[in-house]
C-alpha cells in the first residue's frame, strides 16, 4: 500500500508540475510535433539501459469523438538493448494527457518476444525509466503509473492469456497472429480518483 501511495504521489506531482506551465503529459511527450498516426514519439523510442525499460507513444486513426488520443506502449528488455523485448501494457490517454485506460495487445500488434503471464508479471517491477530526456517528468509519470496500477496490469496480463487460450482464429492462422484480435484485455483508470482513495 505504501508503494502505491508513493507511485500515486509521483504521478500526481508530475502532472501538477506540467500544469503550472500550461503543459500536460501529452503535450510534453509530443513537444510541439503534429502527431502522425502510427509514428513513434519520440522517434527511436525511449530506452533506459539500466532497467531495460522501453516505451513509445503513438496514435491510431480515430474520429474526433474518440475519447483516446493515443497510448504509451511499455516494454522491458531484461537482457539489455540487444536482448528480447517483452510488451507489458499500453496506457491510453485522452487529448488532455489524462490516463484513461490500460490494455494488453495480441503479439502481432507489437511483434515482441512472447512471454506467458507469470513471466510477464514478474517483469513489471523492472519498468523504471530514470532519464532526463526526452522528458524527465513523462518518464517518471509513466513509471509511476505502472507501479500504481501493478495489480490491475497483472490481472490484465492474466486475462490476456486466458482469452488467447480460448480464442479460435481463422483456419491456418496462429492465435497470436490473428489480426482480428488486437486488444485482448483492458480496464478504465482515473488517476485523481485513485489518489483520493489512497488519501492523497
Amino acid at each position: 500500500m505504501e508503494a502505491m501511495r508513493r507511485a500515486a504521489q509521483e504521478a500526481v506531482f508530475c502532472e501538477t508540475i506540467l500544469a503550472k506551465s500550461g503543459d500536460n503529459i501529452l503535450l510534453e511527450t509530443l513537444r510541439g510535433a503534429t502527431p502522425v498516426t502510427w509514428d513513434h514519439y519520440p522517434p527511436g523510442d525511449v530506452f533506459d539501459r539500466d532497467s531495460g525499460a522501453q516505451w513509445y507513444y503513438h496514435c491510431h486513426n480515430a474520429g474526433p469523438e474518440a475519447a483516446e488520443h493515443g497510448h504509451f506502449h511499455c516494454f522491458i528488455r531484461p537482457q539489455g538493448k540487444d536482448g528480447p523485448i517483452h510488451h507489458l501494457v499500453a496506457v491510453g490517454v485522452d487529448a488532455y494527457g489524462k490516463a484513461i485506460r490500460l490494455f494488453t495487445v495480441n503479439q502481432w500488434v507489437v511483434d515482441d518476444v512472447w512471454a506467458d503471464a507469470d513471466t510477464t508479471i514478474a517483469l513489471l517491477d523492472a519498468f523504471d525509466v530514470q532519464m532526463a530526456r526526452p522528458s524527465y517528468l513523462v518518464n517518471r509519470w509513466l513509471t509511476a503509473i505502472i507501479g500504481l496500477y501493478h495489480n490491475e496490469i497483472a490481472a490484465l496480463i492474466t486475462q490476456r492469456d486466458a482469452v488467447l487460450a480460448t480464442h479460435v482464429p481463422p483456419h491456418g492462422t496462429e492465435t497470436r497472429q490473428d489480426r482480428a484480435l488486437e486488444v485482448v484485455s483492458q480496464c478504465s483508470i482515473e488517476l485523481q480518483a485513485r489518489a483520493a482513495e489512497l488519501g492523497i
